[in-house]
C-alpha cells in the first residue's frame, strides 16, 4: 500500500484521530505518516537515527532517536529532547519503543555494526520513559533490544532481543511498570530467520515480523507453539501493527537496507509497507505516552 521506499521501514503504529499509520524510515532519520484516503506520505526528518514513535496523548508523538528520548510536534516539525542517555555509547541508538497500558514509553537500544555483520556485544538496555519524563533501566546487557508489548490482562510483559532469536515472557506490574522473572517463550525456528517487531491480537496472540524470511509469524504465548505464518513478498520484513477502521488490518513494514545490488534487482517490494486483510483477527488500539 506505501509504495514509497524505506530504507529501514519500522514502528508502525495505527493513528485512530489521524486515521493515518505512522512509521519511521531508522536510516533515512524521518518520521513518516501515510494516509489511507488520500495515499499520500508526509515525512518530517530528524537529526539522527529514529528507532521508534508513538502517539501522545495531548497530540503529536514521543520519539527514540539516536539516544535520546524527544517529543515531535507534527504541524510545527519540532523535535524537543526529553533526555540524553547512553552518551559514554557513541556507536549506540535507540530501536523498537511502544506505550505500556498505563502510558510509559518503553523503548531499547542497541549498538550499530561498525562492518558488515561486526556489532558490539551486549551494548543495548530497556527503558521505560515514565509520564513524568524520569526514566527507569529494565534490561542490561541487551544486543538489539526488539518488539514489545503486553499481555491483554496487562501482567506479561513481551520482549525480543533479535540476537537471542527469541521471544521473552515477563511478569508485569502494571502499577509500577516493573518488569521480572524472564521465559523463553519462543525460539526462532532456522527458516524463521531472525525476529524484529512484534504487535499482540486482540485473541491474547503474538505476531512477530522475521526479518531476513519474508514472514510474520502468529504465536500463542500460552503453550508457546507457531499457529500461523504470512508469507510476504519481500525478505526485509521488519515490524508490524493492526489498523484501519476496526482494527481488522494489518500493516507491515520492510527493509531495502541489507540488500545487495543483485538481490535488490529481484527485489520490487524492498520497502515497500504492505497492508493484510483477512486475518480473521482484530488488533487493539494503541495506548498513548500520558504526557
Amino acid at each position: 500500500v506505501v509504495k514509497e521506499k524505506n530504507r529501514m521501514g519500522e514502528c508502525p503504529v495505527w493513528e485512530e484521530r489521524e486515521n493515518a499509520l505512522v512509521y519511521v524510515d531508522i536510516n533515512s532519520q524521518k518520521v513518516c505518516r501515510w494516509s489511507p484516503l488520500t495515499k499520500e506520505v508526509q515525512s518530517v526528518s530528524v537529526d539522527a537515527r529514529v528507532g521508534s514513535v508513538a502517539l501522545q496523548q495531548c497530540g503529536g508523538y514521543v520519539i527514540a532517536l539516536g539516544t535520546r528520548f524527544a517529543f515531535l510536534d507534527w504541524d510545527t516539525q519540532e523535535v524537543t529532547t526529553i533526555l540524553e542517555l547512553e552518551q559514554d555509547k557513541p556507536n549506540n541508538r535507540f530501536n523498537d519503543g511502544k506505550v505500556d497500558p498505563k502510558g510509559r514509553f518503553f523503548a531499547g537500544t542497541m549498538a550499530e555494526e561498525t562492518a558488515p555483520g561486526i556489532r558490539a556485544r551486549r551494548q543495548g538496555a530497556l527503558y521505560t520513559l515514565f509520564p513524568d519524563h524520569s526514566v527507569v533501566k529494565q534490561l542490561d546487557q541487551v544486543d538489539i533490544s526488539n518488539g514489545l508489548d503486553w499481555s491483554l490482562d496487562h501482567r506479561t510483559f513481551f520482549h525480543i532481543d533479535s540476537l537471542a532469536y527469541a521471544v521473552h515472557a515477563f511478569s508485569y506490574d502494571v502499577h509500577t511498570g516493573k518488569i521480572a522473572c524472564p521465559k523463553l517463550l519462543y525460539h526462532l525456528e532456522k527458516e524463521e530467520k531472525m525476529p524484529d517487531g512484534m504487535c499482540i491480537d486482540a485473541e491474547g496472540k503474538l505476531w512477530v515480523a522475521c526479518i531476513d524470511a519474508g514472514r510474520v509469524i502468529r504465536i500463542d504465548p500460552e503453550t508457546g507453539k507457531r499457529i500461523q505464518t504470512v508469507r510476504l513478498p519481500t525478505p526485509r520484513i521488519t515490524s508490524c501493527c493492526f489498523g484501519g477502521k476496526d482494527y481488522s488490518e494489518m500493516y507491515v513494514t520492510s527493509a531495502y537496507d541489507g540488500l545487495d545490488a543483485t538481490t535488490l534487482a529481484k527485489e520490487p517490494h524492498a520497502g515497500d509497507i504492505f497492508k493484510i486483510t483477512g486475518l480473521g483477527v482484530k488488533g487493539i488500539p494503541q495506548n498513548f505516552y500520558a504526557a
